[in-house]
């Protein structure tokens, strides 16, 4: 998420060990929410990116636009599999050197974002564990992380490119249950350190602060 380099490539890693210890033993029964509005806020973003942002930068650390919009289509991918099994065994550590952007990513990537919304509305999909990364971790905590993605870099692209983004609160609240207890000095491979927000703040500043993100952010012109 907003770690260095050369923890970023272990996020993965990171959250399913997150995930086997919170969510040991936790049978869900059915999906706990929907990512069609996050998702759809994302694709939205992504539509309005113009081909002279691509080399911008952006709050996620040594990542210009266009690196962003290939770790989105990496992401979703990555997490509809993790849905419907079918990373198991054979899903693989993200890593930023592979992040290069494919011809036809306008509409490749709204696709991929409807994907995965579809595979996490199947019930199965919440049930025993998954894989996303080359690591396992319980189903269920695996579909808020995919949340997370949706959610933190959809602001990430729409502060990078001057957009408006405004998630729903049901699901700021969702990841705010994850974020809330995440230690001030960050979780290494995962989280950067937290970015002081005051307790009236808005609640989608808090969870940007909570994964170490500055909610005030602007590109410099």
């Amino acid at each position: 998420m907003n770690s260095g380099s050369g923890q970023r490539q272990h996020w993965w890693a990171v959250a399913a060990g997150v995930a086997a210890r919170e969510f040991s033993g936790v049978h869900m029964n059915g999906p706990q929410f929907d990512m069609k509005s996050a998702a759809g806020a994302l694709a939205a973003v992504v539509a309005g990116v113009r081909d002279d942002q691509l080399e911008l930068p952006t709050p996620s650390p040594e990542r210009t636009v266009g690196m962003l919009l290939a770790h989105i289509a990496g992401f979703s991918t990555a997490f509809r599999e993790a849905a419907t099994k079918e990373g198991i065994g054979k899903s693989q550590p993200p890593s930023d050197a592979d992040l290069v952007l494919e011809q036809g990513w306008r509409e490749l990537i709204p696709a991929q974002l409807e994907a995965l919304v579809a595979a996490w509305r199947e019930p199965g999909a919440w049930e025993g564990e998954t894989e996303v990364g080359g690591v396992r971790g319980a189903a269920a905590q695996m579909a808020v992380f995919a949340l997370d993605e949706v959610v933190i870099h959809g602001w990430d692209l729409a502060r990078a490119t001057a957009q408006e983004y405004q998630p729903n609160e049901d699901d700021l609240a969702v990841l705010w249950e994850m974020v809330r207890h995440t230690p001030d000095a960050g979780t290494p491979g995962l989280f950067g350190p937290a970015v002081p927000t005051g307790s009236d703040s808005p609640l989608f500043d808090r969870v940007l602060g909570r994964t170490g993100r500055d909610p005030r952010w602007t590109a410099e012109p």
